[in-house]
């Protein structure tokens, strides 16, 4: 008889913070941020999650649909999907290519590459204004980092995750927008799998894969959870950045 047996190999931690709710209106920045996470004990090899809207607020990337002017097009395109005018033309602003219209959202690749409904533009979690994602998250990625680790002495990651929805599949999935300090497209080719087989095209969305675990603490309504740590996760604290994950446009068989 064969001896069955299963035992614990390895683990990975997520811990939801709650932060002070942030208005667009607060006169704060990255800094106030990067004090609050830095108050948590934070252990080397944490990788820090952070909502994509919390970090617009703190960089006061929000604009107020009374400051925009929609275009002809805009007005023509709001009739179409049902938004206001003044959302579509943050939308077309923030975009430099519309990919397709659908029924109610537009798919655009965005000023920073990703191609995503909408331009990554929305209204939730803001009060009578229209968010745009952050202008370069690698960036703020960066900043954030070393702001924490220059506070608390710890080596960590930083990611900025967004909710996206993806080709072919049903609902939003959080994805990473920027990162630094962590790697975000873990390239695996070469490495061998159980069967002593070379792997020839394993390239891991690791970036994607942490955001998506956080996604599940910080949820999509009203949970109030916009910065998640996760601890022991078994990925290479290598350089990474955002952009790795961004797919060439002459790559995209499905835009060729």
């Amino acid at each position: 008889m064969v001896e069955k047996y299963i035992k614990e190999k390895r683990r990975m931690e997520l811990i939801g913070l709650e932060i002070p709710v942030i208005s667009e209106d607060d006169n704060l920045g990255i800094e106030y941020l990067a004090d609050l996470i830095s108050s948590y004990p934070l252990k080397d090899g944490d990788i820090v999650v952070v909502a994509e809207t919390l970090i617009s607020k703190l960089e006061r990337n929000v604009i107020k649909k009374e400051d925009v002017k929609p275009t002809p097009l805009a007005y023509k395109l709001a009739e179409k999907l049902g938004k206001s005018p003044e959302v579509v033309q943050v939308i077309l602003d923030q975009s430099k290519e519309i990919v397709k219209i659908g029924n109610g959202f537009i798919i655009t690749e965005t000023k920073h590459g990703f191609v995503c409904a909408n331009s990554g533009v929305d209204e939730s979690n803001v009060k009578d204004a229209i968010k745009p994602l952050p202008e370069d998250p690698d960036r703020s990625a960066s900043l954030l980092r070393k702001m924490i680790e220059r506070k608390t002495g710890k080596k960590i990651g930083v990611i900025i995750s967004d909710s996206m929805g993806r080709p072919f599949r049903r609902g939003s999935c959080g994805v990473a927008i920027g990162v630094s300090g962590v790697c975000a497209l873990w390239d695996r080719r070469g490495e061998r799998d159980l069967f002593n087989k070379t792997l020839k095209s394993t390239e891991v969305a690791i970036g994607d894969e942490l955001a998506s675990a956080a996604s599940i603490l910080m949820g999509e309504s009203n949970e109030g959870i916009p910065v998640v740590i996760i601890r022991n996760a078994p990925v290479p604290f290598t350089d990474g950045m955002g952009k790795d994950l961004i797919r060439r446009k002459e790559e995209d068989v499905f835009r060729n």
